[in-house]
């Protein structure tokens, strides 16, 4: 049988999996507990039997999405979480213990960097570095060095790290290779294309896309060889090791930290991601146009985009992703442009924090997300105090230059 292509398999998922008189979607299950009529086999279940027992640790409706984002990106399986950072949440304090050393790049969304505070606090080292270059992540290493960390597009600068690079060695190394693919998507790149352990998605951005619903995922690619990893429990090492580290973090992550997507919005999430492919090709289109617009403004004094060529790591986004160069950038303001005024001149972009959404999304980076982490930090990130995230939707291309166009002149 000739192999479907990304659009085609994920539309079709449900359906060819079996669903209910002819159901083209599977259909929403709210049931908090499900019932056995066999007493062994509700037994069975608890003790790692594929089945249902308590909502908290998943529902027919959240595997149905965890299939699809599993055929996303190409891994073996994959788990679903209330949030994309409970996802992240739920990998580091399962797989790292105190004493252990997790390097990440410095390029990380503000959250994941206070993530990384409160793991520092429970005597995990965070080491951060720019991941751009794999010979400052190799320089990091200790002996204590457990796992590496990067984005694939950063949040709000859109650096690349050298994701190829980190890939191989952290294989040669051993080492736990974490990918948060949230702001490419799995249409742009695959984290098994760059040799991840795990690959984790907030489902609340690209792939949901509608601004409608919360969700994460944490993706097992089936490289990494957990039988060699020291911080898996007895317990989970039972079966195929390529299933103890997600085995892990799915049984403390939902069972006994309770971070459980439900299956409401487990059922939005996994429409909207029907359509992922499409709208990321429009919104990446919007965004380059946008960027090349507003590089050229005498009014702007940075615009920071991997599709545009002077971008630092330009060739290597044009290497890695789909013929696309995402849908996020930044953009820095001249000095004498109060970014608040310009903001409020701004008639068809949504003044909202968020990405990923079918509309444009535009906030001031240093006074929002970024405000807590402080400007020493925020210097670190390349933030200044008129820097915009600009979250390119799908409207029509002309109007979000024109709507840049008019909040700039005066």
């Amino acid at each position: 049988m000739k192999t479907n292509g990304f659009s085609t398999n994920i539309l079709h998922s449900d359906r060819r999996s079996g669903v209910e008189h002819g159901g083209v979607h599977k259909p929403l299950h709210p049931s908090t507990e499900y019932a056995f009529a066999d007493a062994r086999e509700l037994a069975a279940v608890f003790q790692g039997k594929s089945g249902f027992t308590y909502a908290r640790q998943g529902t027919p409706t959240t595997a149905a999405l965890e299939q699809k984002v599993t055929q996303m990106e190409g891994g073996v399986s994959s788990v679903s979480f209330s949030t994309g950072m409970a996802a992240l949440t739920a990998t580091f304090f399962t797989l790292l213990k105190k004493g252990d050393h997790l390097i990440s790049s410095q390029y990380i969304f503000g959250n994941t960097n206070s993530l990384f505070g409160t793991l520092s606090d429970l005597g995990v080292e965070v080491t951060l570095v720019d991941a751009t270059d794999v010979e400052q992540v190799k320089a990091a290493r200790r002996k204590e060095t457990r796992m590496v960390f990067t984005e694939t597009i950063a949040n709000p600068g859109t650096q690349i790290a050298d994701l190829k690079g980190l890939g191989q060695w952290c294989e040669q190394e051993g080492l736990v290779y974490v990918v948060d693919n949230t702001l490419s998507s799995p249409w742009l790149c695959r984290g098994i294309d760059f040799k991840a352990s795990l690959v984790v998605n907030s489902l609340s951005k690209y792939i949901g896309g509608h601004g409608n619903a919360l969700g994460g995922m944490v993706t097992e690619t089936g490289l990494f060889d957990w039988s060699v990893y020291p911080n898996i429990a007895d317990a989970y090492r039972k079966g195929k090791p390529t299933m103890w580290g997600l085995t892990q973090i799915k049984k403390k992550g939902l069972r006994d930290m309770g971070a459980t997507l439900g299956s409401d919005a487990a059922h939005r999430l996994a429409v909207g991601a029907e359509t992922l492919s499409l709208r990321m090709d429009r919104a990446c289109a919007n965004a380059l146009a946008l960027a090349q617009y507003l590089d050229s403004h005498d009014k702007v004094s940075k615009v920071m985009y991997p599709g545009l060529s002077a971008h630092p790591q330009h060739l290597r986004a044009a290497d890695y992703f789909n013929g696309c160069f995402g849908a996020l950038l930044s953009v820095e303001l001249v000095p004498e442009i109060d970014v608040f005024d310009f903001l409020n001149r701004l008639k068809v972009l949504v003044l909202a924090t968020h990405l990923g959404d079918t509309r444009t999304l535009v906030l001031p980076v240093a006074h929002t997300i970024y405000y807590e982490m402080g400007p020493e930090k925020r210097a670190l990130m390349g933030i200044g105090d008129n820097m915009l995230r600009v979250s390119v939707g799908i409207e029509d291309t002309q109007d979000l230059l024109s709507d840049f166009d008019q909040a700039l002149l005066p």
